[in-house]
């Protein structure tokens, strides 16, 4: 068995996704807030499992979400076992950049995630009237490897235990066969069916991070760290933090480390 290797993604809200980034707290600790269901869904009885599209509203976060966002569906992907009601580790990408990186990936290898999160106190009352979409940071006391305002952080991992992925000419993987080993996943509620590459992972491996992994410096959020610049097949320039990043046997064994010093 070969040392494992690692691909991070991009996941969760943004600024243009549902308009406003997941907080990271002054101490590292975050929280995982979904993209909205952009796609058409099928019927709650065409689905693999027996469960509701589940809401902004549905979420256990510790903030609020505004009012008019309460009811929208959320695209519950990546899904974690104890978040957010969730039982299972799976994950589903329709994007051919981002697939053709996890399709790669093997039994033992990590699916890691990140996110660009804002800054924000603990006690954040949340996004919109009651808390300020654009609420001041400053004043703030963080952690040194904190940037101010906003950064990329790793937040969560997939220790793959099976992928799926595309054959020559088709456009997603086999609807029946992602069903069987990832029933809950979102992708399986669209319609069409439309992921690329379906993840599934060890349920007690997997997860959130009791503390983010900063990809940021900590002088400015748009600015990589050493982790992507020396770590990753990215180079740490442009729009760095929207594109996904591969990490070799060494590289994983190093981020895995940092991932357990917290």
């Amino acid at each position: 068995m070969t040392d494992p290797r690692a691909v991070a993604v991009n996941v969760a809200a943004n600024t243009n996704q549902p308009g406003f980034r997941g907080p990271v707290y002054p101490d590292g600790s975050f929280a995982y807030v979904p993209i909205p269901e952009s796609a058409a869904t099928l019927p709650r009885e065409r689905f693999p499992v027996d469960e509701p599209l589940p809401t902004y509203g549905d979420l256990d976060l510790p903030f609020a979400v505004p009012a008019d966002l309460r009811e929208t569906p959320v695209h519950m992907d990546p899904e974690f076992p104890g978040v957010h009601g969730r039982d299972r580790a799976t994950y589903g990408d329709p994007h051919g950049v981002k697939a053709g990186r996890i399709a790669g990936l093997e039994p033992g290898d990590w699916l890691f995630f990140y996110a660009t999160l804002s800054l924000r106190p603990h006690g954040w009352v949340g996004p919109g009237e009651t808390g300020g979409r654009d609420a001041d940071a400053g004043g703030l006391d963080p952690d040194d490897d904190i940037a101010p305002d906003w950064g990329a952080y790793l937040f969560a991992g997939i220790r793959v235990e099976r992928v799926l992925a595309v054959g020559d000419g088709d456009r997603a993987v086999d609807r029946d066969a992602a069903a069987a080993l990832a029933p809950t996943n979102a992708h399986l509620k669209r319609d069409p069916f439309d992921a690329r590459v379906v993840v599934a992972g060890d349920p007690t491996a997997s997860g959130l991070f009791e503390r983010v992994v900063p990809l940021s410096t900590p002088e400015a959020g748009a600015d990589a760290n050493r982790l992507v610049t020396a770590l990753s097949s990215d180079s740490g320039k442009g729009p760095w933090w929207r594109r996904p990043m591969s990490f070799d046997a060494d590289a994983t064994e190093t981020l895995l480390n940092r991932i357990e010093k917290g």
